[in-house]
């Protein structure tokens, strides 16, 4: 069981560091989005000076919010921040919480499958035709697609430690307390727990 705990640590950790650094990415959306408004100004109050000097400043931010979307997912998955309806759900005890979960993670793999193949498909297509946006700027667009493999990669690996927790805690409930992810102060309770649960069985 310290081998699952150790994945679990490691994909939840993983998805948390890489969330928390593209988080940043919003300050240089922001900084870009001002840097274009008081360029567009200025451009009104200095006409001839400047000749459409922001031509690149939109499409950059957009790239760069396309980023942070779909390399968020990962990071809210292993927070456990994605949007359910738990009216019943929370009642539940946490095999029972477990099982549900179990069965309705065959939903989560038919869709997360599909995005990572289509996505992938998206991706490479792009790369080989080497995709631009068409616009006055004309940025390649591939290297921004490439990101949804990876994104949709991250988010596979969360949920299949999910799962994986969710089978142990349906054989045995006790592992609810014990299986922490690796954003919790569980590191080192599964020891103690488990060397209990062989003490029973002697």
């Amino acid at each position: 069981m310290s081998f699952l705990q150790t994945l679990i640590n490691g994909v939840t950790r993983l998805n948390d560091f890489l969330g928390r650094w593209i988080a940043h990415l919003i300050f240089a959306m922001t900084a870009l989005l001002l840097f274009e408004a008081a360029l567009l100004l200025f451009e009104v109050i200095c006409r001839y000076l400047f000749d459409a000097p922001t031509v690149w400043t939109t499409e950059f931010a957009q790239f760069l919010f396309a980023i942070y979307s779909i390399m968020a997912g990962g990071y809210v998955m292993a927070h456990r921040g994605h949007v359910n309806v738990d009216l019943l759900y929370s009642h539940f005890s946490p095999r029972v919480q477990a099982v549900i979960d179990v069965f309705t993670s065959v939903v989560f793999y038919i869709f997360i499958l599909a995005f990572l193949y289509f996505g992938t498909s998206m991706a490479w297509e792009s790369f080989q035709g080497q995709e631009t946006t068409y616009s006055a700027w004309n940025p390649p667009v591939w290297p921004v697609k490439a990101f949804i493999p990876l994104a949709v990669t991250l988010v596979l690996l969360q949920g299949t430690v999910k799962l994986l927790r969710d089978i142990a805690v349906a054989i045995n409930p006790r592992y609810a307390d014990v299986l922490k992810d690796g954003l919790d102060d569980g590191e080192g309770v599964a020891d103690n727990i488990e060397a209990d649960v062989k003490e029973q069985h002697r």
